[in-house]
């Protein structure tokens, strides 16, 4: 039979284990979006002729993954509204206006995971909240993991992804001009991930030449 010193040890040692840290939680890694390699494209159709595409450039977040224990992932990303790219800029123009997007007042869309589901050996369902517009609905990208190694430029342990998603334009308030804009629009997403702190704007790019040092004056240098 246990002593009662002895249990009285019993909650301290059971709040022990509760409070340190799983196997799994031990080898979650956060990540930083790539903003340079990272683009959001969309595809919408153009009164049935065609489908064109646009872009978004210059996301950034957070991803924190186990590569055992994909279901512990969490992203979040924000899009800046603004860098869409039609290439038009009187078409962007109008697109970025209170008609659709309205960017000068919802200059960002925002996701948040809530739930991931593992569907094969490198591919899952992420389910989140998107925020578009000022509008939060829920969606769910299908995601394939490229690569997930150290970089051969940077030498930093990279993620690498490609996902799609399907969102209706309507239910974000963008309901303008049905008779030329489909509803349904069909999301591509690029994005690679680099693990460790976000880049500051003092460091240089990946390969990119040292600044070279300038020339002295002449009266300096007499």
């Amino acid at each position: 039979m246990s002593s009662p010193s002895r249990l009285h040890f019993l909650p301290l040692l059971l709040l022990a284990s509760l409070s340190s840290p799983t196997p799994a939680a031990a080898k979650m890694e956060e990540f930083q979006l790539d903003p340079v390699h990272t683009r959001v494209a969309f595809q919408i159709s153009h009164a049935g002729f065609s489908n064109p595409i646009g872009t978004f450039s210059g996301s950034t977040g957070t991803l924190r993954f186990d590569e055992d224990d994909w279901l512990s992932a969490q992203l979040e990303v924000q899009v800046p509204i603004a860098t869409l790219d039609l290439g038009d800029a009187r078409w962007q123009e109008k697109i970025l206006d209170s008609t659709f997007f309205d960017s000068t007042k919802y200059p960002e869309a925002r996701f948040v995971s809530t739930r991931v589901e593992r569907t094969g050996e490198r591919t899952a369902q992420v389910t989140g909240e998107l925020t578009l517009r000022g509008v939060t609905r829920p969606a769910t990208l299908a995601v394939t993991l490229n690569a997930l190694k150290r970089h051969p430029l940077t030498f930093k342990r990279t993620a690498g992804f490609s996902a799609t998603a399907t969102l209706s334009r309507k239910d974000f308030g963008m309901d303008a001009w049905s008779s030329l804009v489909g509803d349904e629009v069909r999301l591509i997403i690029e994005a690679e991930a680099v693990r460790g702190e976000k880049k500051t704007d003092s460091e240089p790019e990946p390969g990119s030449a040292p600044t070279p040092p300038t020339e002295p004056d002449d009266a300096n240098s007499k």
